[in-house]
Order: C-alpha cells, then sequence, then structure tokens
C-alpha cells in the first residue's frame, strides 16, 4: 500500500505561529516531520509491531495538533520568510597605514554577529557558523544554527543570535536552544534585548517589541525604512532607519522623540548616549531626549560604530575597509586600513577593537595609543591567523534533553496549557508561582516537568529564566 501522508499548518494572523506538522504511515512505520513553513524541518521515525498501531498512533498526534489549531494544508502554499542582508561592495581602503591586527579568523562567509566580554570572543556568519575563541585566539567552540546569523546580543548573563530563519537562539548553555520565534512577515533587518524584551527592527522600516514568551508587547510602522538599528534599554526601544533615529517607549510603544539624521546603518548605545552610522559618511552622538551633540566625520558610508567606556573614543568602520578613531570633540585621531574587508560590526575591550567583516574576519585589533601610534610610523605587529582545530564538532541546537527519575539536585519547573499557549512555571518553593519562566521552546509540552540547574529573577520582575542544565522528570 502506498504512504498515507497528512500535512498541517498553523499560521496564526498575528504572527505568533508559522509553522507545519506532517504525519506520514507506511505500513508499520510512522514518521513526523514538523518545523518552520519553508524549512526542511525535523524528522522522528518509530516503528510499531501493526499497520492498524501505527494509524493509530498518528491518528493520536494529527488530533492534538487540530485540536491546538492545525489545519489541512497544500505544502508550498505558504513561503518561507523573506530575508534581507546587507549587500555592499567592499573597496579598498584609501589609508596607507594598516591597522595594528594582532589576530584574525577566517570564518568562511561574511560575518555580521560578533560578542566580546572578559572570558571570550564570538564571531557569527552568514551560514550559521558561530565560532567562540579565548583572548589568546584559541578556538574553544563551534555552534552551527539552521541558518545565517545576523547579530549576537547579550542580555545580562545571557548570550542570544538572532538568525534570518526568524529564530533567536540561547548560546549560554552547553548547547544552542530555540528562546524566541519572530512573526514570520517580519523581514529582519536588526535586534537586541533588554530584560528579556526584544526589539526587532525589519526591511520597512518598522519596530517591533516581543516579550519573554513570543508574545508581542507593540508594533510600530516607523518613520522611514530599511531599519539597521535597534538598541534597547531599561526604559526605552531607539529605532534606527532611513530618517534618522526614532525611541519609543518600552512598554507602550508611545513614541517618546525623533531627531534627524542621514540613513542609519548601525547603532551603538552607551549608558546616557546613542551613536548612529549614517550612509552620509558620519557617526551621529546623541542623547537619550534625542538632542544633537556632535558628528564624527568619516570619508565613506559608516556601516558600524562603537566606543570605548562611556565614549572616551569613537571608533567607525566604513564600507571602504578602513576604521577610525575619533576623540569627544570630533577630531579625528587616525585611519587606518583593515586589510581584511569592511566592517559590519564592532565591539571595544579593553584597549583592543574587534571587528567582523565582510571577508568573513574576526580580527583583534591593538587600539591602545602606543600601538596606534607605532602604526601610524609604519610599524605594525606580524598578526597571526587563527585556525580552527580539524574535525572540531559544530554543536547543533537540541531539542532533546537528559531523563531523570528524581529531582533533588535543582529547580523542577512544569509546562502548563494557559488558553491554547504553553507556560512554564516553578514548583519548587521559594519562587513565585504565578510567575513565567522563559525556557526554551523545542521541549514544551504541557504537563512535562523538568529539572533546571538554577532560575534567575529577571531585573524587571514577573519571570524568571532558566539557565544551566536542562533534564526531563519523569
Amino acid at each position: 500500500m502506498p504512504a498515507d501522508t497528512t500535512y498541517l499548518e498553523l499560521s496564526e494572523d498575528s504572527g505568533s505561529a508559522h509553522k507545519f506538522y506532517e504525519v506520514t504511515v507506511d505500513g508499520t512505520d510512522l514518521t513526523v516531520r514538523y518545523g518552520r513553513i519553508g524549512d526542511r524541518g525535523q524528522v522522528k521515525q518509530s516503528s510499531f509491531t501493526t499497520p492498524e498501531k501505527a494509524k493509530a498512533e498518528a491518528s493520536k498526534k494529527i488530533g492534538e495538533k487540530v485540536r491546538k489549531g492545525y489545519a489541512p494544508a497544500v505544502l508550498g502554499g505558504r513561503q518561507k520568510r523573506s530575508v534581507s542582508r546587507r549587500q555592499i561592495t567592499s573597496t579598498r581602503s584609501t589609508a596607507t597605514t594598516r591597522a595594528p591586527i594582532l589576530w584574525r579568523y577566517a570564518s568562511g562567509s561574511p560575518a555580521f554577529g560578533i560578542f566580546v566580554d572578559d572570558d571570550v570572543c564570538m564571531v557569527g556568519n552568514e551560514r550559521g557558523l558561530i565560532t567562540t575563541l579565548g583572548h589568546d585566539a584559541t578556538v574553544r567552540q563551534q555552534f552551527r544554527l539552521p541558518d545565517g546569523v545576523k547579530c549576537i546580543v547579550a542580555d545580562d548573563g545571557w548570550i542570544y543570535a538572532g538568525c534570518d530563519d526568524g529564530n533567536v537562539y540561547d548560546l549560554s548553555g552547553k548547547v544552542p536552544r530555540l528562546a524566541y520565534r519572530i512573526a514570520p512577515e517580519i523581514d529582519i533587518y536588526w535586534l537586541d534585548i533588554h530584560d528579556g524584551v526584544l526589539g526587532v527592527s525589519d526591511a520597512n522600516g518598522g519596530i517591533s517589541a516581543i516579550d519573554h514568551e513570543d508574545e508581542f508587547l507593540w508594533q510600530r510602522p516607523g518613520r522611514g525604512r530599511s531599519a539597521w538599528m535597534v538598541r534597547c534599554d531599561a526604559t526605552a526601544v531607539h529605532h534606527g532607519h532611513s530618517a534618522g533615529v526614532t525611541s519609543f517607549d518600552w512598554r507602550t510603544g508611545r513614541e517618546l522623540w525623533h531627531t534627524k539624521t542621514g540613513p542609519v546603518l548601525f547603532g551603538w548605545q552607551e549608558r546616557d548616549t546613542l551613536y548612529a552610522g549614517t550612509s552620509t559618511r558620519e557617526v551621529v552622538e546623541l542623547g537619550k531626549d534625542g538632542s544633537h551633540r556632535q558628528a564624527y566625520r568619516c570619508d565613506a558610508a559608516v556601516y558600524s560604530c562603537a566606543t570605548a567606556e562611556d565614549g572616551r573614543y569613537v571608533f567607525a568602520g566604513d564600507s571602504a575597509s578602513s576604521i577610525y578613531c575619533f576623540d569627544t570633540n570630533g577630531t579625528r585621531l587616525w585611519k587606518l586600513a583593515t586589510g581584511c574587508g569592511s566592517a559590519y560590526s564592532m565591539q571595544y575591550h579593553d584597549e583592543r577593537l574587534y571587528i567582523v567583516t565582510t571577508d568573513g574576519s574576526l580580527a583583534c585589533i591593538d587600539a591602545s595609543e602606543a600601538a596606534v601610534r607605532s602604526a601610524v610610523d609604519g610599524t605594525v605587529p606580524q598578526a597571526v591567523d587563527v585556525k580552527a582545530p580539524p574535525q572540531m564538532p559544530e554543536v547543533a541546537p537540541s531539542t532533546t534533553v537528559e531523563i531523570v527519575h528524581d529531582a533533588t539536585d535543582g529547580v523542577l519547573v512544569e509546562c502548563v496549557d494557559v488558553g491554547g499557549r504553553v507556560r512554564v512555571r516553578v514548583l519548587s518553593s521559594g519562587y513565585h508561582t504565578d510567575w513565567q519562566v522563559q525556557f526554551p521552546k523545542g521541549i514544551r509540552e504541557p504537563g512535562s516537568r523538568f529539572v533546571v540547574t538554577g532560575v534567575r529573577e529577571a531585573a524587571r520582575g514577573g519571570f524568571y529564566r532558566a539557565y544551566g542544565e536542562i533534564r526531563r522528570l519523569v
């Protein structure tokens, strides 16, 4: 007998769901395929002693999905989400002096994502590969995500990677786990996060705020298009687009202020200050009340910028493979050639400037005054080309967990159905039982219980975050 396939989809008008579920019975074999519409998805296979038992299990699974709102559909009827990537022609720098690069790592394709802290440096590229290196330039780990990495952002002790497929992965554990799904109608340009609230800018110039349960706090059309900047803080979401920078209240989406600049291509923030890199060849410094403070003039469109602590120095990367340093008065201190393409993004840390570039490099540049003076005088260090160890395993996102039989070594949480949505609550004593827990999406099932190493209160209150190891309790 031919195989019997049932294909279902759930695609809500709000955009909070855009997924499929396919069940195939072939004799005694049952195959389930599921995931985001337009993707290959994940596959689970099982076998039964008789075809009747396989059909019965298939009917049970289909019934569960139909009760959740899934409906029969035609494969290919709905399209995969649209993806926009920054496309530029990176030209050769006009600077006659090369930057003092200490080391560089070739990730293999254009790289947008970067994260640097006291312990590690991370680069995420267009092929979905995230590589973690130590500051000693040793490669420590690699993650392979399903789609291209747009950016890597930190939120307190958590690190997240936003991808072209609309998924945002938590990288804080040993394996990536799906933390957020962004509505498919949003053509993501950039995103940022603060205290669990995700700010997302899009190709049409729109801006959205999404909470820790993937639910929209608000959406706004914005004042311009091509919104390459979003920066979140404790009170506002700051949005940069073709018409300038606009700030919105993070709770309500109410516009707080708007300041005209050149078209914004990148954004950076300090505690009281915003920096917008523009296509009109300058970095514009704004107060967080919208006031115009300073402009830092470059020689080509600015595709990235960053600052030293409290804005002591302002750095910029242009589309012509140059990087710049300015003082707080706007005086250009130096312009140097990267030697490895144009900087899509950058971060400053401990007198070093880290850039990720159009040719896929993560480069560590000595930005100390002594090193730059030597570079201007014509003396630069021999850059070390870092290579990943051969056969390094690439860790893929996980939707599986270890099975345990007791909850003595962690915090017990339970998945519950609340109005058709799966929520996670803490059962262990000492926590607010009415608060939700931000928890990986791929392993949630109503009625299931998990033991996690720790649960920490979010800064704004009202929810917790799970961290450490996650194990299913049976």
